[in-house]
């Protein structure tokens, strides 16, 4: 009777616990799974939604490659330079911000808050007010350089200034970021500087010694978040430069947008996507193995 119970009881329980994990399990596999394996497929064939899907193989990933779609290695190109620039620069952005956040100030709390702030405002909003600031004519960066008496910008308008521009409107949003930092700041024990200040260190030594390797395994996850989000940039473009000027802001994902509802070739795009997957997971990989040379586990374990 005991173990008859017991087999009831485990049954339930297994009931119970798939009731609750079944609207996960559900949502990944219709809205992952499968979207995924449709894409996938679609990459296989050539579709323009509209019609039925027809199989040739591999010719979208050799269209793309062979540069007959002239615009892939553009926005591929683009995209790599945004994000070797926007990378280090946020990181070092909001380590730099998160340290002086973690510091013992008046009204630290109201300051945490308002560098946070820009991460819940509206993406739309945000970038027309980005839009008035950097303007080449009325706009106050160029007053501003005009009073100092140095050149003035076309930012956004032009060729080489957008990137840099986009990289530097990226960096004002990395409230997120901040509070990774942060808490893994905050996690650092008070001991260790004790211990430094005991054997004659002095702020550097401290940094060098004790803030940067404890925070080296925050920093790595920084780092793989920061090149997965480069790699997938898509709001400037959309709302601010349409992919311009010249197709200088001509980013990966907003081709890739482009590819499939603009001009209605979703085999293309599909194909795209998943150039973009295995990149990302390739240079996730990479980061990953190169991880156990730089990142230091309190608990001594390792990726």
């Amino acid at each position: 009777m005991k173990e008859k119970k017991t087999i009831r009881m485990s049954t339930w329980n297994n009931i119970v616990g798939w009731s609750f994990a079944l609207p996960a399990v559900l949502g990944f596999l219709i809205f992952n799974l499968m979207p995924m394996a449709l894409s996938g497929y679609y990459s296989l064939c050539d579709y323009n939604i509209i019609g039925s899907p027809s199989w040739v193989g591999i010719k979208n990933y050799v269209v793309l490659f062979s540069g007959q779609e002239k615009t892939f290695w553009l926005s591929a190109k683009a995209t790599v330079l945004y994000a070797i620039m926007a990378v280090p620069a946020n990181l070092i952005f909001a380590f730099m911000i998160a340290l002086l956040l973690n510091c013992e100030m008046k009204g630290r709390a109201f300051f945490r808050s308002l560098f946070y702030l820009p991460c819940i405002l509206p993406a739309v909003a945000t970038s027309f007010v980005w839009l008035l600031l950097m303007n080449p004519d009325f706009g106050l960066f160029n007053t501003l350089l005009e009073l100092l008496h140095l050149p003035k910008s076309q930012f956004f308008w032009g060729r080489g200034s957008v990137l840099p521009s986009i990289v530097f409107m990226g960096i004002w949003s990395t409230g997120s970021t901040q509070v990774i930092f942060l808490a893994g700041l905050q996690d650092i024990p008070k001991v260790y500087y004790e211990a430094l200040e005991i054997d004659g260190g002095n702020s550097w030594h401290k940094f060098w010694n004790v803030t940067l390797p404890m925070v080296s395994s925050t920093l790595f996850f920084n780092l793989v978040m920061g090149i997965i989000n480069a790699l997938q940039v898509f709001a400037q473009a959309y709302i601010i430069t349409e992919g311009g000027p010249n197709n200088a802001s001509l980013f990966y994902v907003y081709n890739l947008w482009r590819q499939a509802f603009k001009y209605m070739d979703m085999g293309k795009a599909s194909a795209m996507a998943w150039i973009l997957f295995v990149v990302v997971l390739i240079l996730t990989a990479v980061v990953f193995k190169t991880s156990n040379k730089w990142v230091y586990y309190e608990g001594g374990d390792e990726l």
